[in-house]
C-alpha cells in the first residue's frame, strides 16, 4: 500500500472543493488542513483547477494530499498528474483513466454505482471506488454490496454529512467524500477560515467515533 492510499484510509475523509471560481481555494485548503484534513480534491469543473492544484502541490505538499476530482478520461488524468495531483477521483468508470493513473503510480478512485460497475473498476486497478450518488442508495446498499465483494474499498460521495457518516462507516465504507456540507460556499465567500477548520474537525471526529468498537 502506498503512502497516499494509507493517508486516505487512515483519515477516512476526502474533502471535495468544487467552486465557481478558484478564488479562496488556497485559503480554504489551508483551513481544512488546520482542521486536520489530510486529503482534499479540487474538481476539474472549477475554473483554474489545474493552476490551483499546481499551487497547492507546490506550497502545501508536506501538509496534506492534493487530488483532482471529476477526472473523466485519460487525457484529463495526465494533465492533473502533471499539475501535481497525488490522487484522481471521477464520477464514472473509464478504464483508460484508471490505467493512466496507475501507470503514473497515483491512487485512483473512479465512480460506480452498480455491482457490475464496481467490479469493472476494481478489476481495472482502482484503489478505491466512489459510490455516487450515495444518497440514492443509502448506507444499507454498502452492506449489501460488500457481502459478496468484501475485497473492494467503497467511498460514498453525494449527500454525505454529519447526520449519516456513522451509518456509512458502520455499513463498511472505508472512507467518505464530503463536498458542500464540509466546504461551505457561504463560509468561503465570507473568508470564515476558522469556521471551515472547525467544521473539518467535526467531520473527522464523526469518522473516528463511527470507527470505534462498540
Amino acid at each position: 500500500m502506498n503512502d497516499t492510499l494509507k493517508i486516505i484510509l487512515d483519515s477516512g475523509l476526502i474533502a471535495i472543493m468544487r467552486a465557481d471560481s478558484s478564488k479562496g481555494l488556497m485559503e480554504t485548503a489551508r483551513a481544512l488542513a488546520r482542521g486536520g484534513i489530510r486529503a482534499m480534491e479540487v474538481t476539474l469543473t472549477t475554473p483554474g483547477s489545474l493552476e490551483t492544484i499546481s499551487a497547492l502541490a507546490r506550497e502545501c505538499r508536506r501538509e496534506f494530499l492534493i487530488g483532482a476530482g471529476t477526472v473523466l478520461d485519460a487525457a484529463s488524468a495526465r494533465k492533473a498528474i502533471a499539475a501535481g495531483a497525488e490522487f484522481l477521483v471521477s464520477p464514472n468508470v473509464d478504464v483508460a483513466m484508471i490505467r493512466a493513473a496507475k501507470e503514473a503510480g497515483k491512487v485512483v478512485c473512479p465512480g460506480a454505482l452498480t455491482p457490475t460497475e464496481i467490479v469493472t473498476a476494481w478489476q481495472a486497478g482502482a484503489d478505491l471506488i466512489k459510490v455516487f450518488p450515495a444518497s440514492v442508495v443509502g448506507p444499507a446498499y454498502f452492506k449489501a454490496v460488500l457481502a459478496p465483494l468484501p475485497q473492494v474499498r467503497l467511498v460514498p460521495v453525494g449527500g454525505v454529512d454529519l447526520s449519516n457518516i456513522a451509518a456509512y462507516i458502520k455499513a463498511g465504507a472505508c472512507a467518505v467524500g464530503v463536498g458542500g456540507a464540509l466546504v461551505s460556499r457561504e463560509r468561503v465567500a465570507a473568508a470564515d477560515w476558522e469556521g471551515v477548520a472547525a467544521v473539518a474537525r467535526q467531520y473527522l471526529e464523526a469518522v473516528a467515533a463511527a470507527r470505534r468498537p462498540g
